[in-house]
């Protein structure tokens, strides 16, 4: 029974946390106390042949510039999926796919835009061992598309933010709050800056966003004045553009930066405080108040300005005010 037990938990693996896999195997165990399994010989063979298209696949995002991030969700994702259906690519169905997910979804009971993101690395990578003949047909083609409510989330209002400024314990706070909200940046590109990357005569810097993409970002007056004062009562030799406060003043991390986003919020009473959610609030009044599309766009580091647009929530009283003025007669 024992090892009937460590066979489920084995299959089960790809699809659950470890946390998970300990609850199962107690169930079991309750569900199968005093029980007698019957064996019958058969022999299964572990198929790992896909391991070799696998990493092929991921070698060729890396040279298309995806992020190390990036590979590894890829890795991840892609390894639970072809373990769990334990067959060569050339033989796997949409079925196995759908099967997959669909255990994926009833067992981790993930939202379906964790699914949606999920369903993406799949079809990437048999859309790639297609073009490549070495499947004869895509089984993505046959697996449902999944649906996801879009909504803009709501950006901070200007009281919010003012809240949170003064909600801040020290100077590096208020500098790294003013600094998301001025560049639009995302957080691992804030993680990542150094002191030497700001460009003080022009007021800008140059940072580096997904897949190695270049684009140069502004600091506003106010953003200036407090990183400068930042930078000026540090006395440590990290070059690093924001560190921790205790020595030995180590890089602050991307989760770092979250926690104090996350804590300043409960300090001031300011739900859902997040970095990205400057981000968004940056994208959303920079628009508002005048910017177009396409530059707007162009400082978030987007492709697309369909994206750009996933962050905006117009202004409806903008939206009245030009149809009053353009369409008025």
């Amino acid at each position: 029974m024992e090892q009937r037990i460590m066979e489920v938990l084995r299959r089960m693996q790809p699809v659950l946390e470890d946390e998970e896999l300990r609850e199962l195997k107690n169930v079991l165990h309750m569900v199968f106390a005093g029980c007698d399994v019957a064996q019958k010989t058969e022999v299964q063979c572990v198929d790992n042949s896909w391991r070799i298209d696998m990493e092929d696949y991921l070698i060729s995002k890396a040279l298309e510039g995806k992020s190390v991030d990036t590979v590894k969700r890829y890795r991840y994702e892609l390894s639970r999926l072809l373990s769990y259906i334990n067959k060569p690519v050339a033989d796997i169905t949409d079925g196995d796919i759908s099967g997959y997910m669909r255990a994926y979804k009833s067992i981790r009971e993930v939202q379906n835009s964790t699914l949606k993101g999920v369903r993406a690395v799949y079809s990437s990578f048999f859309v790639w061992l297609r073009d490549r003949d070495r499947i004869r047909k895509n089984p993505m083609v046959l697996v449902e598309s999944i649906k996801v409510a879009k909504r803009v989330k709501r950006p901070f209002t200007d009281t919010e933010r003012e809240q949170l400024l003064r909600s801040c314990a020290t100077i590096r706070d208020k500098a790294m709050m003013e600094f998301l909200y001025s560049t639009a940046v995302r957080v691992s590109e804030l993680a990542s800056l150094n002191r030497d990357d700001i460009r003080w005569s022009s007021k800008d810097l140059i940072v580096y966003g997904k897949g190695g993409k270049e684009r140069t970002v502004y600091l506003n007056e106010r953003t200036n004045m407090y990183l400068q004062e930042y930078l000026q009562s540090r006395a440590d030799n990290n070059p690093a553009l924001f560190v921790g406060l205790k020595s030995p003043h180590n890089r602050l991390s991307k989760a770092g930066i979250e926690d104090m986003i996350r804590r300043a919020g409960e300090r001031a009473g300011v739900e859902k405080a997040h970095p990205h959610r400057f981000r968004g609030t940056s994208i959303t009044n920079a628009i508002n108040r005048g910017m177009p599309l396409q530059e707007a766009s162009i400082m978030a580091g987007h492709a697309k300005t369909e994206t750009t647009m996933l962050y905006c929530n117009v202004d409806q009283e903008s939206v009245k005010y030009h149809h009053k003025k353009y369409l008025s007669a």
